[in-house]
């Protein structure tokens, strides 16, 4: 990763056009080829940018730009669209290069992989009758939390008339501590996928959290995905829902 502390206007064009003008901004360029301009501000979210895949070309100001103090020109092009960012950089104070190497992943925070550890043990707070498959069912694009057995009283009746005997199926559960749009939009994609399973299908699916967005809990309804509120403490045995005066 190189990143460079220096005085420098952005000119984006493509969907649509933007400038920043001259000022002293943070420049990072990623080994995937990303490049993002911050400012001391906004936390994460960067003031431009352009995603891979993409190509940095690095030239000479016109004389009319090094006459303004210009030192270089970045040109920033997709790869896949006409979208350009031209970075001119003016002063620079830092400019340091660093090897990161390979990166090893998000590994979730305690709380998270505490809850999809008590809800593998509490099950049956998704229902009664439901199993416990595996944790971390692995998919193409990374493993879902959990994935469980069903109940379903099946629809044939046997040859006596008397009710078909008990299938299940399966539930994908994503779980988080608080659920936004993300969270279902990330499991829409899981779905999708263990949907087109023959052994799995059909694949219901489950997001559990401590607290969800109302978008989310909308967002999930229209795809019929469920929503469950988990109650941390009482899952940990320290709280007794039940004793509760409100």
């Amino acid at each position: 990763m190189r990143v460079l502390v220096a005085r420098c206007s952005v000119d984006y064009s493509g969907r649509l056009d933007a400038h920043l003008p001259a000022a002293t901004r943070v420049l990072m360029v990623k080994a995937d080829g990303s490049v993002l301009v911050h400012s001391d501000g906004g936390s994460y979210k960067p003031l431009n940018w352009m995603s891979p895949p993409c190509s940095l070309r690095v030239t000479e100001p016109t004389p009319e730009q090094a006459a303004e103090g210009a030192r270089e020109v970045w040109t920033v092009s997709a790869a896949k669209s006409d979208d350009q960012l031209l970075v001119t950089l003016y002063d620079i104070a830092h400019d340091v290069s660093e090897e990161l190497g390979i990166d090893p992943g998000l590994v979730k925070d305690g709380v998270e992989a505490h809850l999809q550890k008590l809800l593998a043990e509490q099950v049956s707070l998704l229902g009664e009758g439901h199993v416990l498959v595996r944790r971390e069912f692995p998919t193409a694009i990374g493993p879902v939390d959990l994935m469980v057995k069903a109940p379903l009283v099946a629809v044939e009746l046997a040859d006596d008339g008397a009710a078909g005997s008990r299938a299940h199926r399966h539930v994908a559960v994503e779980i988080k501590r608080r659920a936004t749009i993300d969270a279902v939009e990330q499991l829409t994609r899981y779905l999708e996928l263990l949907n087109r399973d023959p052994l799995l299908a059909p694949v219901r699916g489950v997001l559990a959290a401590q607290s969800i967005a109302p978008q989310a809990r909308t967002l999930a309804t229209d795809r019929g995905i469920e929503c469950l509120l988990l109650d941390y403490d009482a899952m940990r045995g320290l709280d007794d829902p039940d004793s509760r005066l409100f």
